[in-house]
């Protein structure tokens, strides 16, 4: 029972130091400085950086799903229909998904991993000692580069898959390249558009946010810094399917 309490209390105190990094982050977002260069470095490196795993990722998503669905739907005699079943799991549900979470696997564990190394060599008491504030130079850039670049790389597996779809529906299915964009236009609505768009911000957010605040809460040298790395990929990842449900339940809710 004692272990129980210990554990809930230490949970608290986690969620509570969260929040007030994110509320930190979001009074140093509207007032001066602002570390610009920092800023587009961390876009560089969460959004190009990560452009690679996102592209193979989406295409070969998109190929198995065709594949995949394409076979099913010939017992129902509906192969023309791959894309449309093909477009709506894409932009509503597995683009972003799916890159957030390898997002989560490259870009979570690399924050945890730097900002817990500044913290066990004092780099960052070092930063306070100097005047910096750290959230504002190493958190900030961070969270806006995610909240930008999730998105934008969502965007960019969503039209990879659909055209991994494309290539697995000619060449494996024989089905038409007209009939298949034609499917996946009449499978769109501006609703399923709108949630593609939106949940890549929350989950960004999630996935940037969490490894922040995991590097900063690092302690116990270099078995520290190991052990943050893990938990920040596994929490932002649980994170990603937690944030991913509700705000598709939100979503439902106000738009359909």
């Amino acid at each position: 029972m004692t272990l129980l309490v210990e554990w809930i209390k230490a949970a608290l105190l986690e969620v509570q130091e969260y929040f007030i990094m994110v509320g930190k982050t979001a009074r140093a977002a509207v007032t001066r400085p602002f570390y610009v260069r920092d800023i587009v470095e961390q876009f560089e490196i969460i959004g190009i950086g990560s452009l690679t795993v996102v592209l193979l990722t989406g295409m070969f998503t998109g190929m198995v799903l065709a594949l995949q669905s394409g076979f099913t739907l010939d017992q129902f005699g509906a192969r023309s229909m791959v894309g449309r079943l093909v477009s709506a799991s894409m932009v509503k549900e597995l683009g972003p998904v799916l890159t957030a979470l390898m997002v989560a696997g490259r870009v979570g564990s690399g924050i945890a991993a730097e900002l817990g190394s500044m913290m066990v060599t004092d780099q960052i008491a070092a930063l306070r000692a100097l005047g910096t504030d750290p959230i504002r130079k190493l958190v900030l850039p961070r969270i806006l580069a995610g909240l930008v670049m999730v998105p934008l790389l969502t965007c960019v597996s969503v039209a990879v898959g659909l055209v991994g779809g494309w290539i697995t529906t000619e060449t494996q299915l024989k089905v038409a390249s007209g009939v298949y964009w034609n499917s996946v236009v009449m499978g769109l609505y501006m609703q399923d558009v709108w949630m593609g768009l939106i949940k890549p911000f929350f989950l960004g957010f999630a996935i940037v946010s969490i490894g922040c605040h995991v590097g900063l809460r690092t302690s116990g040298g270099t078995q520290g810094v190991g052990r943050a790395t893990t938990n920040a990929v596994v929490a932002s990842s649980v994170a990603v399917l937690v944030v991913n449900f509700l705000v598709t339940k939100l979503l439902i809710v106000l738009m359909y």
